[in-house]
Formats: C-alpha cells, sequence, structure tokens
C-alpha cells in the first residue's frame, strides 16, 4: 500500500505544481468547477512509471507502455466538462481504461462507471492505481472497447479515448435518449474530437476540435 506521502507527492509532483496546471487549464478555456478540483485532487502521477512521474503534472500525453499513453490533462478535463454540461451522470461506459487515470476523474463525477481495455496489464495496472484511490463505483472487463458493454446500457455518457476511423454503431446504440457520446474520429493525418448527442433516434454532432490519439483497435490482448 503506498503511504500518503506517495500520493500527496513532493518535488514535481506537489501542491504547487498542480496548480500551475490547474492554471493552465484554465487558460484553456476549462470552466467547470467539478472538474477542475477532481483534476486537482487526482494524483496523477501514481499512474505513470517513476521514471515519468516528475512530468505528471505537465499539460502533455506521457507514454505508459503498449504503445498506449495517458491522456494529456487538459484532453481529459475538455472531454469531462462535455459530458457533464447535461446533467448529472448515473451510468458512464469508457472505451479504453489504459493506466485508469481518466477513470479515476470521471468515476469521482458519476454514480457507475463501467470500463473497457483490450490490453490485460493495463488493465490490472489501472485496478491497482483505483483500488487505491478508493474509488469503488467502477466495473471493468477485459476485452475489445468497439463493440460496447450492452449488459449495463443504456448510458448517460460514453466516451472514448481512442480513435476509430468511423464511429461504432454498437456505441451509439447504447447510448440513452439525451446522452453523450464524446470520441475522436480519424486517422493518422487528421483526428477530430466529436460530441453525439442522442435524441431519440436521432444523432447530433458537434465538432470540439482537433485531437490525436492512438488508434481504436479490435480484438483484445492477454499480455
Amino acid at each position: 500500500m503506498q503511504n500518503k506521502i506517495n500520493l500527496n507527492g513532493i518535488g514535481m509532483t506537489s501542491r504547487r505544481t498542480r496548480e500551475r496546471l490547474l492554471g493552465r487549464l484554465m487558460d484553456q478555456g476549462i470552466q467547470s468547477m467539478e472538474v477542475l478540483d477532481v483534476i486537482r485532487s487526482t494524483p496523477r502521477h501514481i499512474f505513470l512509471d517513476e521514471a515519468l512521474s516528475h512530468r505528471a503534472y505537465e499539460d502533455v500525453a506521457l507514454p505508459i507502455g503498449f504503445n498506449q499513453t495517458i491522456s494529456q490533462p487538459y484532453v481529459v478535463a475538455k472531454m469531462t466538462e462535455a459530458l457533464l454540461r447535461s446533467g448529472p451522470l448515473e451510468k458512464v461506459l469508457e472505451i479504453g481504461t489504459g493506466c485508469g487515470y481518466q477513470t479515476a476523474v470521471i468515476a469521482q463525477l458519476a454514480k457507475s462507471v463501467y470500463t473497457i481495455e483490450r490490453i490485460r496489464p493495463l488493465m490490472e495496472r489501472a485496478k491497482k492505481n483505483l483500488k487505491l484511490l478508493g474509488l469503488r463505483n467502477i466495473d471493468f472487463m477485459h476485452g475489445d472497447g468497439s463493440g460496447g458493454w450492452e449488459k449495463y446500457g443504456p448510458y448517460d455518457a460514453i466516451l472514448t479515448t481512442a480513435a476509430p476511423q468511423q464511429i461504432p454503431g454498437n456505441l451509439l446504440m447504447q447510448l440513452a435518449d439525451g446522452g453523450r457520446l464524446i470520441i475522436p474520429v480519424g486517422g493518422d493525418a487528421r483526428q477530430e474530437l466529436q460530441l453525439i448527442t442522442r435524441e431519440g433516434g436521432e444523432f447530433h454532432t458537434t465538432i470540439l476540435e482537433a485531437v490525436r490519439f492512438v488508434p481504436l483497435l479490435v480484438g483484445s490482448l492477454q499480455h
């Protein structure tokens, strides 16, 4: 079990560096105090290998192994804020658990989170990180996220941390009426962060901004 000093951070992972990050997020247009407070209190450094932990509160994506990354804090904040604009979140589906950082942020703002990861060692690492933070409202599945998780749907919000070339139809169908899907879409040359809102049988798309995510791949990996 990590002790309190590990969670609070020292040196470059101290409270002061977290406050500087919050300032940068506000400068870039993040307005939700709920989201900012959660970003402030979530120890991003525990989600990184020790060699990179001193960079935890820089506003950059960082490698976590298996050709995957921990998302840039601004992007985490932007995606979370966009989902919360529809009101309180009961059930959220996350595609791409990774090391669990985005999961930790959304789990502090929603009643229940269901998260899918295709790379088993990353999922196991995320479970340990999230248990360390005492977050118990999360269900995990090892598998292909493009199919969603129909068992627990429909969802108020679906959040995808990897980019497909086209939006999987299963994810649209698992949105509740009035629900929101936030997803990066595109290939290596260009990706757009899209917000899709469901109204009955209709889906309305808003393009938020250009982004760069790892591709959404089919299938699952044990190692």
